[in-house]
């Protein structure tokens, strides 16, 4: 049975639709969050793949530019992006996410998740 995942959604901005969006194991990041830093954000995170979103918490995610992480972030670096986005971020527990889901062939698609709410139907 694949693991469950949450993702973790920050808002440079309150009035924004800019989301950046992380995915994580929710065990590791509880465990992170309330001061356990020593655990390996190799652990805490699924994958260093930052997500973006302009539509707010609907859409299609795709991935930010480097402009943009230096905007909002001041660094390009995804270790250090992460970390940011872990410590400013919010949980947002989601039963739609679960590893092992991935495309059989991601070199042949646009690798974006749509998180409209349709699940595996009408990808």
């Amino acid at each position: 049975m694949p693991k469950s995942l949450t993702k973790v959604v920050y808002k440079p901005d309150t009035q924004s639709t800019d989301e950046f969006i992380i995915i994580v194991n929710p065990a590791e990041y509880k465990k992170w969050k309330e001061g356990g830093k020593t655990i390996p954000l190799s652990e805490v995170v699924d994958s260093f793949k930052v997500f973006y979103s302009n539509q707010g918490a609907q859409g299609i995610l795709g991935t930010p530019s480097k402009q943009q992480l230096d905007t909002v972030f001041d660094t390009t670096k995804d270790v250090d992006v992460v970390t940011q986005i872990l410590e400013k971020g919010k949980d947002q527990p989601s039963n739609g996410f679960t590893s092992g889901m991935g495309a059989t062939n991601v070199a042949r698609g646009s690798f974006t998740i749509d998180s409209k709410g349709k699940g595996l139907t009408g990808i």
